[in-house]
């Protein structure tokens, strides 16, 4: 098992390097997967993440408190809103796609917004 957390880290670590330079794509959420993947594969990748100049802050934040900066939180709803908008403007939803679409980004931004800050 091991190796599959390991290479599940290493994938996530991936795709949110990605996500540093796609603003579509978050960074955080796979880095905080990554990290948990490497806590049960290597010590030494775990520490390079939670030691990261960028990250490691966030990183430590989410896993001692559960707690997300007011920084991201407000990228969250910016984010959020920016992509309700452009799914709004460039598809044509029916109602009940886009009441569903609006409801699961409501309860992210709750979920978000209910997590204590650091």
């Amino acid at each position: 098992m091991r190796r599959v957390y390991l290479v599940l880290g290493l994938v996530f670590v991936a795709i949110g390097f990605v996500g540093a330079f796609l603003p579509v794509l978050p960074t955080t959420p796979f880095l905080i997967l990554a990290t948990t993947c490497f806590a049960r594969s290597s010590p030494r990748l775990e520490h390079w993440l939670l030691s990261h100049p960028r990250f490691g802050a966030a990183l430590r934040a989410w896993r001692e408190q559960g707690a997300i900066p007011p920084r991201a939180k407000l990228l969250a709803l910016a984010g959020m809103s920016v992509g309700f908008l452009l799914f709004w403007i460039g598809s044509t939803p029916g109602p009940i796609l886009m009441a569903s679409v609006g409801v699961l980004m409501l309860a992210g931004l709750v979920y978000v917004f209910t997590r204590p800050s650091p």
